[in-house]
């Protein structure tokens, strides 16, 4: 499987803001962001010039670095998106946060995206009881997704869930924590990813130029 593999603190301080792309550890005084809050490289303390074209590109790296994924990925999704009816960047932010390996990170089973994707490709989930390992998998509304009964004294996805305990779950995401157990029970809504900061009209002046 294709991903990013470059340095995860050195994306967040080039984006200028956390992106808790390594979980716990961006809440702690480790954070890259928090010790070095300036972009990295030779140029990173220099004056950054302002443009409209590097205010979208910024924001369209943003999304992909925080939901992991690579360009032609991104693009494909994108253009899937503006097939649909509706506004094409909210389409856009519907079906990213509906792949699987985003829902395990909302479910709490992971405390970042990056082990929930590791949690998947490994195996240890199930939905509607079938075993699947793929992090880019479309979760629909009335989908159950659960933990393997093998894995239930998992200690990555148990200590996941308790470092998560008191982050509540979207309003989309029907959440039995002690189960391990989830239920999609609607459509992701933008009202719903206001901890996500982000400009998706941007990008969606970005592609469409």
């Amino acid at each position: 499987m294709a991903r990013d593999t470059s340095p995860q603190c050195k994306q967040c301080r080039r984006e200028g803001q956390k992106l808790f792309l390594k979980g716990e550890r961006c809440l702690t005084d480790k954070c890259g962001v928090e010790r070095r809050a300036y972009p990295p490289g030779e140029h990173g303390r220099g004056r950054q010039k302002q443009s409209e074209y590097r205010l979208q590109l910024r924001e369209k790296q943003k999304a992909r670095r925080i939901y992991g994924i690579l360009e032609k990925q991104f693009r494909n999704m994108y253009e899937e998106a503006n097939r649909q009816g509706g506004i094409t960047g909210e389409n856009l932010l519907n079906t990213l946060e509906r792949r699987l390996d985003n829902v395990v990170y909302r479910m709490g089973f992971g405390t970042s995206r990056a082990q929930a994707r590791q949690l998947v490709r490994h195996g240890h989930l199930l939905v509607n009881g079938k075993k699947v390992n793929i992090p880019s998998f479309d979760t629909k509304p009335g989908d159950v997704l659960e933990v393997r009964e093998s894995s239930k004294n998992n200690p990555t996805i148990l200590a996941a869930r308790d470092a998560t305990a008191h982050a509540p779950s979207p309003n989309w995401l029907e959440v039995d924590r002690e189960a391990l157990r989830a239920r999609v029970i609607g459509q992701p809504k933008r009202e719903d990813l206001v901890q996500i900061q982000l400009n998706e009209q941007l990008i969606f002046e970005l592609y469409s130029k």
